[in-house]
């Protein structure tokens, strides 16, 4: 497997071809996602081998959405069965990097210690100092996509999501599911007040 000639490729084409108003699926949530995904990999003791899949899957994973919005896993999935050959990936491999990447769609459902690791860090935000600042590029990409409207709309999606999610990892029930916690409480107190 050629990891780095992959990175460039993806990298170059999200670069070139994410739509502009991918407030939140753009280039730094996949940035953010494999930064996070390298993190979890370690504190997780994942083996080198599979820490190379789950880098390359956490580098593909949104890569759909240079096709479309709509089931921009399925696409990134076909993007990487496209692709990955060339860059030394067997077909077994490549499935099971499409396996991490389905995971990742909402509700997550991961099945296996890899699909974990790439959920918790596709959602590792919603446990961190930036939940907000990161939920609202989301709410503006919501918006430009006319899926949601008003911030009232978008604080009880929220709430609902954070009662329905939760991290797998040791690792993210550690240190981020407290703080997710916390937000909750907060956004539900805004939401009573509707």
């Amino acid at each position: 497997m050629n990891y780095k000639a992959a990175k460039d490729f993806i990298l170059e084409k999200l670069e070139q071809e994410l739509p502009a108003q991918l407030t939140y699926h753009g280039l730094h949530h996949t940035l953010d996602v494999l930064a996070i995904t390298k993190e979890l990999c370690f504190l997780e003791n994942v083996t080198a081998y599979d820490t190379v899949l789950l880098k390359t899957a956490a580098l593909f994973h949104d890569s759909g959405f240079v096709i479309s919005n709509v089931e921009h896993e399925k696409k990134g999935c076909l993007i990487a069965r496209q692709h990955l050959p060339k860059f030394g990936y067997s077909p077994a491999e490549i499935e099971q990097i499409c396996g991490m990447i389905m995971a990742t769609k909402i509700p997550q459902s991961p099945q296996n210690e890899l699909e974990e690791i790439i959920c918790d860090a596709d959602l590792d935000y919603l446990g961190r100092d930036d939940f907000y600042s990161i939920g609202s590029t989301l709410f503006s990409e919501l918006r430009a996509y006319d899926i949601l409207d008003t911030e009232q709309e978008w604080n009880l999606i929220q709430v609902k999501f954070l009662e329905n999610h939760t991290f797998f990892t040791a690792t993210n029930r550690q240190r981020r599911a407290p703080r997710k916690a916390e937000y909750l409480d907060e956004l539900r107190g805004l939401v009573a007040a509707y």
